[in-house]
Parts: structure tokens; sequence; C-alpha cells
């Protein structure tokens, strides 16, 4: 039964300056640095090929550590890499054309520009990277072509981001992104392999459902059988 007024507090200046500005700082600093890694990558997706009068990015070849390369080292560095990306249920085959190498695992070069030729055999499939924090769709009937400048050395995982199906979670394959020296030597080996039979989960775990006779549920599509590469990652 209290019916006074309450105390007369005002408020505190500095913290509120405090809790506005720190935020801000934070904000503003993560958008500059994803800017700067967004500026070294230089990706290129489909849009700025069909916009009428849209400039095409030039990327600087860079080394390993983000740092420009210099005149020396720019002849094997900036030349462009070709890959074709082949989607299919539910699997993914990465082909050099001019190295005449198939591999179900993506290998790239730490600096060097690389173009993709993104082909569906079959439904939409998502192109999908995400510690390079991008993505594409793979449309069927179309050739996408995405480009973009690896610039960090690691193993990183590309996934399918759209559903595509029964067996599209096994959709998955490594990508390794080396020195150009380890490029040169990975293409060479795989170039002298005699081509195998990829290593296909989907594939696998449908064939181990059919024979023991179990069932999903709903209904589902054969999955493609295995392709036949130089380079077979067992893990998929």
């Amino acid at each position: 039964y209290d019916f006074s007024d309450g105390p007369a507090i005002e408020g505190n200046i500095t913290l509120e300056v405090v809790w506005t500005a720190i935020p801000f700082a934070l904000v503003i600093w993560i958008a500059t640095y994803s800017y700067q890694i967004y500026d070294q990558m230089q990706v290129l997706g489909p849009m700025d090929h069909i916009h009428i009068g849209m400039a095409k990015a030039a990327a600087t070849p860079i080394s390993a550590n983000g740092e420009p390369l210099g005149d020396a080292a720019l002849g094997e560095a900036g030349a462009m890499e070709r890959i074709n990306v082949i989607a299919r249920q539910w699997a993914w085959d990465f082909q050099y054309p001019d190295r005449r190498v198939t591999s179900n695992e993506l290998h790239l070069a730490a600096g060097q520009r690389v173009q993709f030729a993104l082909v569906s055999e079959d439904v939409i499939h998502g192109f999908y990277i995400p510690a390079f924090r991008l993505k594409q769709d793979v449309i069927p009937n179309h050739d996408i072509t995405f480009e973009l400048t690896p610039i960090r050395q690691g193993r990183y995982r590309l996934r399918d981001s759209e559903y595509s199906g029964t067996y599209f979670a096994a959709m998955q394959a490594d990508v390794v992104v080396e020195s150009p020296e380890d490029h040169e030597q990975w293409l060479t080996a795989a170039a002298s392999q005699t081509p195998t039979v990829a290593y296909n989960p989907a594939y696998e775990e449908y064939q181990n459902a059919t024979k023991t006779g179990s069932k999903s549920g709903w209904a589902s599509v054969v999955p493609a059988a295995p392709s036949m590469v130089n380079f077979s990652n067992a893990g998929g």
C-alpha cells in the first residue's frame, strides 16, 4: 500500500556510453576484417557475368600469408586454374581438364585464382563451403562459372546446401588448400594413377539397404553409380 513516488534515479551516462561504444567498435572491426578477407578472395559469382557493364574482378595472386606475390612469382600463380565440378545424387566429382585428373576430393593452390564450372546432372544442388563463407546453387541445364582465390592453407568441408533427396547428407567432400608446390605434386601424382572406382557412401548405403531389405518408409531414387577417378578419398 505504498502510493508514494519512486526514487528519482537518473541514467548513468558513462555506463551508457561504454555499452554503446564497445558493440559499435566490435561490429566495425568484424565488418572491416570481413571486407579484407573477401577482397583477397575476390569472389566472382554468376550474376557478375550476366550484368551488362559489370566489370570483372581481377584478383592479385597472393601468398599463403595474404601478402601479394612479387613479379618473379606471378608466372605460375597468375594463371587461373579451371576445375569442372560435377554434382549428382549424391556425390561430387572434380575434374582438372588441363591435367586429365578426376578426383572426389577438391584440391586448390593457396593464392592462385581458380574458376569452377558448376554442372548438375539431375536436381538442384548447393556448392557450399562454410569455412569460405560462400554458397552457389548448381542448377540442372545451366553451366555456371564461379571464381575465387583461396588464401589460407588447410582442410575444409564441402557440403550440399540444398536438400536433394534421401542421401543428401552424405553428399560431402574434403577441400584441401595447399601450397602451389604441394598442389603441383598432387596433380602430377594423381595424373599418373590408373582410374579406379570412387568411394561413394550414398551408393554403398543404398546397396546395403537393398541387400538387407530395409526400407526408409519413403520413396527414393537410386544413387548415381560411383564414377571413375584418379584420386579417391576413402573418407568421402
